[in-house]
């Protein structure tokens, strides 16, 4: 196997939470990590000093790095577990396996009962709550309570001997009970909140939140109506950590995604409602086109060719046309009913929803990555007769209806992607929706500044647009005395399907279609389409700056009370832009499709 070349792979990984697999060239396991971050986790082990002598033996054993792409920090660490208990990699810490669980123990026989770590057997008088996953699963809960509630965790001897409250009272995690700071009754109320929330009775905790929030608001204790907005918007930060949890479901989620030409099929494992890891495949479709076609031909291969265990539940990103009798054959192969299915909702929707990022983010490494990315380069090179190109740069105009029109100037090298090098041009003083008169202004001021030298000269340009705009880029370049640079259009053919984009030459006029297979495609779809999302991602930015309003207006059926609705529910726009889809959803008037709509908004940089 080729030596990992860390760089290239640390440049287009995800900065999203999740879990890395380090194995070396025989597949092996060597280190299994989670991230809050995981393009700074990850590079944390490639930087040039700083290593630990055992650091740097495991990095140099490294061939190969896997990434799993979560939802939130607590998905990373129940996975990340599973993973170590699995395969017990061996730069891992791999602890003893005594089947005892952790569980948070409240010793309610106490006048001011506190809230304890315990494992083993339950002898104790008292109410526990658990097991759970981890010991570092209880010790986060105990954490977030001393910070929302401020129950007491101190231990009988240290309660009764206190004169004065302790350091935690200081900080602001205990009410100090030990020296009655707090009254048995708003100590009781604490305890019964905390008691909600142990037991997974969000809704009805958040409810009694709310109500204490405004009868404090009506009666001018803004103090303490802050506090109940505060424990309010933790709480709810912790139901949607919490909320792939809530499930008892055994499945496989699979999702397809294509994109310039490659295919990655994910397939999230989720046993117990817990994700043990994701399976990323990356298969040739030959005369396959769309994902539905793929998935048919994929699940029927990938469970019964082997001896894989066959969850009873498959849900899928596109529709199995011969889900019925697909679905027969996998219960006739394992001995037991399976369900295959494409509309799901809730729980399933947001497995189905980490399998298509798992998916995204694993082609676009493989894209990125590849020892194929040479092969397109030199494809393109062959088919057009050129020399092997250093430098491409690509060209997209964006806009909605006119307004906030936006040019966007994307760079490849032999690397791929060099986005330190990508320009935005704000267009301005053109009629609106005229795409000839943006791309004129756009090249016009990139290469008048490739023509004083800041800047350098491209080997290809490639112009996402039809013959009208390659016309344009033709006569600028001329204007300015811009030579020896290959000149492409692409649009898109009669049937708009990837795969059979025209291309349109502008030194021989000539207009030719590659075949869907070929290499040099290939890269001209994956830069094409990057140009697209960095000019759609700019100039939603531009549009949201040149409204001088609230992010929440001109949402499409998003107005006053929903409006309203939304900032009360969260608190304010910071906790609603922290919040998830399926949580925005969940506010009253709110459908799943807005939910989206808002969501977007709100993450539109």
């Amino acid at each position: 196997m080729a030596e990992f070349d860390s760089s290239r792979f640390l440049k287009n990984l995800t900065v999203r939470p999740g879990v890395y697999q380090m194995k070396d060239a025989s597949g092996k396991i060597l280190y299994v990590g989670k991230a809050k971050n995981l393009k700074a986790r990850v590079s944390s082990y490639f930087r040039g000093s700083g290593l630990a002598s055992k650091t740097m033996a495991m990095v140099s054993k490294i061939a190969q790095v896997e990434i799993t792409v979560t939802r939130n920090e607590v998905e990373a660490l129940l996975l990340e577990q599973n993973l170590i208990k699995d395969s017990k990699p061996p730069y891992n810490i791999l602890l003893r396996d005594d089947k005892s669980y952790p569980y948070v123990f409240m010793n309610t026989s106490h006048r001011f009962p506190g809230l304890y770590y315990r494992r083993g057997n339950r002898q104790s008088v008292g109410k526990t709550f658990g097991p759970f996953p981890s010991a570092g699963a209880v010790k986060s809960t105990l954490n977030l309570i001393q910070k929302t509630f401020q129950i007491r965790q101190c231990e009988e001897s240290v309660f009764q001997n206190r004169s004065r409250p302790c350091l935690q009272y200081q900080i602001g995690r205990c009410s100090a009970p030990c020296v009655n700071y707090v009254t048995e009754a708003e100590y009781a109320e604490d305890l019964d909140d905390t008691r909600l929330f142990l037991e997974g009775r969000g809704g009805e905790l958040l409810a009694s939140l709310e109500a204490r929030m405004d009868e404090a608001a009506q009666s001018l204790q803004f103090e303490k109506a802050a506090r109940y907005r505060n424990t309010i918007s933790r709480v709810r930060r912790v139901q949607a950590e919490q909320v792939m949890e809530s499930d008892s479901a055994d499945l496989d989620a699979v999702a397809v995604f294509q994109q310039s030409g490659g295919i990655c099929i994910a397939i999230l494992s989720v046993r117990g409602g817990r994700v043990l890891g994701v399976n990323s495949q990356f298969p040739d479709a030959g005369l396959l086109e769309t994902p539905e076609e793929i998935l048919d031909a994929f699940i029927p291969q990938y469970y019964l060719s082997s001896a894989r265990l066959v969850p009873p539940e498959v849900i899928c990103s596109h529709p199995v046309h011969e889900a019925t009798l697909v679905a027969d054959a996998l219960s006739q192969h394992c001995g037991r009913k399976v369900r295959i299915a494409h509309a799901v909702r809730g729980v399933r929707q947001q497995f189905l929803d980490l399998a298509k990022t798992n998916a995204e983010e694993s082609l676009a490494l493989r894209l990125a990555t590849r020892d194929g990315q040479a092969k397109r380069l030199k494809d393109f090179a062959d088919r057009f007769a050129l020399d092997v190109p250093e430098r491409i740069e690509c060209f997209d105009i964006s806009h909605t209806s006119g307004e906030a029109t936006v040019a966007s100037c994307v760079v490849f090298d032999p690397s791929g992607p060099l986005k330190s090098d990508y320009r935005i041009f704000n267009i301005t003083d053109v009629t609106a929706g005229d795409d000839y008169a943006a791309m004129r202004q756009a090249l016009s001021r990139r290469y008048r500044r490739v023509k004083t030298g800041e800047v350098p000269l491209p080997d290809v340009l490639i112009i996402d647009g039809g013959k009208g705009q390659l016309t344009e880029a033709i006569e600028i370049l001329s204007e300015l005395g811009v030579h020896d640079v290959f000149v492409l259009g692409v649009s898109k053919g009669p049937s708009r399907k990837a795969g059979f984009e025209l291309l349109h030459r502008a030194d021989t006029g000539e207009e030719l279609s590659l075949p869907s297979t070929a290499p040099a495609l290939h890269l001209i779809q994956h830069i094409r389409d990057e140009a697209h999302r960095f000019a759609i991602t700019k100039h939603r930015q531009a549009r949201g700056k040149a409204r001088s309003q609230s992010p929440l207006e001109g949402i499409p059926g998003v107005g006053a009370k929903r409006r309203q609705s939304l900032l009360r529910h969260f608190g304010g726009l910071r906790e609603l832009a922290r919040a998830s889809v399926s949580d925005i959803a969940k506010v009253s008037g709110m459908s799943h499709q807005t939910a989206e709509l808002v969501y977007s908004a709100l993450h539109a940089d």
